[in-house]
């Protein structure tokens, strides 16, 4: 899909306010509301736009900790990381599962009430499988989310 510089501004105001309504979006980047509603549409039709998301509070949901979990695993078969990736991902605690390069096969940013929590979840859910031959545990003291993804390529979006 071939994306513009009106595309890249409805994309950048959607990822700053997944709510704005089309009216509001379409004086944004200079659209009639009937067309810049047709770009949305072909945007989320072309899986640009993904899905619209609410941030919530961790701290209202009772997460009082937060960690990044290295995962070295003892075998690297395609079968057993997609096991290890279904299974991991069916946990509550995980956030985020991230497949990287270097010492570590796997980081998991988890989210738990407590460090009594946090212990279960790497002991149970992790270290006795048998896929797992590693784990090492960082806390996370601050997370800061990114509001939007940066568009490296395309047209810039300000003259």
């Amino acid at each position: 899909m071939h994306l513009d510089r009106i595309d890249y501004g409805i994309i950048d105001a959607l990822q700053k306010d997944g709510r704005l309504s089309n009216k509001e979006l379409s004086s944004r980047v200079g659209l009639a509301p009937s067309s810049c509603l047709e770009r949305v549409r072909k945007l989320e039709a072309g899986g640009v736009i993904e899905g619209y998301h609410a941030r919530v509070s961790s701290e209202a949901l009772g997460v009082q900790l937060e960690a990044i979990v290295y995962v070295h695993l003892a075998s690297h078969t395609p079968e057993e990381s997609r096991e290890f990736e279904e299974r991991v991902t069916g946990f509550p605690e995980v956030v985020s599962l991230f497949n990287v390069a270097g010492r570590w096969d796997y980081l998991l940013h988890v989210a738990v009430p407590s460090v009594n929590q946090l212990q279960d979840f790497t002991q149970q859910a992790l270290t006795s499988q048998l896929s797992v031959s590693r784990v090492e545990t960082s806390l996370v003291f601050e997370h800061r989310r990114s509001v939007k993804l940066h568009t490296w390529t395309g047209p810039k979006l300000r003259d």
